[in-house]
């Protein structure tokens, strides 16, 4: 079976390359480099992040783009022929919120996927809840999940929920009622 393709993006230090290396089952591959001007943090990606993942035999490819303006044309690449997308933006930034937006529209309207919108760092204080996040972004609150990306069981929580998204849409899709057991076959 051919991989499924799933796009992890959002601004700097949104938790991109954190939420790919907590749900892949190999060692995942950067392109991280120091930082050359002030984003919060040491090092960025600055082409992407690639982890693999299996789900009943089905093998999902995830792709974290780099969160920088600068490298959107590496966004336009690693959106091609994406069966989904998350958008993650870091509950604690909400600077960065006006940049998730035009990153999810400049995606969105290249390439129509379903996506959730995750907001990252809920296990720190003093953070956007979802909800709240649901308003800024004019979502309905269940596109929109709270998660700390280092949480394995987290991030696997908001992947099946938009691998539910994505199988109740599934007109473009292959079979993915394997993921589902508990769902009835037609």
């Amino acid at each position: 079976m051919r991989p499924l393709k799933l796009v992890v993006a959002g601004p700097v230090a949104a938790g991109k390359t954190t939420f790919v290396r907590a749900l892949s089952e190999t060692p995942v591959v950067d392109t991280d480099v120091e930082a050359t001007e002030d984003i919060g943090k040491l090092n960025t990606t600055v082409a992407f992040d690639f982890g693999t993942l299996t789900l009943d035999g089905i093998p999902l490819h995830l792709y974290g783009t780099p969160g920088q303006d600068r490298f959107d044309f590496m966004w336009e690449l690693l959106c091609e022929g994406a069966l989904g997308l998350v958008m993650l933006v870091s509950g604690d930034r909400p600077r960065d919120f006006a940049a998730a937006r035009n990153m999810l529209e400049f995606i969105t309207t290249r390439y129509p996927v379903p996506y959730l919108l995750g907001v990252t760092r809920q296990d720190l204080p003093r953070v956007w809840e979802p909800d709240d996040v649901a308003d800024y972004f004019d979502l309905p609150p269940s596109q929109v999940l709270g998660l700390n990306a280092t949480d394995p069981a987290a991030c696997h929580d908001l992947l099946a929920t938009l691998l539910e998204q994505l199988d109740s849409s599934a007109s473009r899709l292959p079979d993915l009622s394997p993921l589902f057991p508990s769902q009835e076959t037609p």
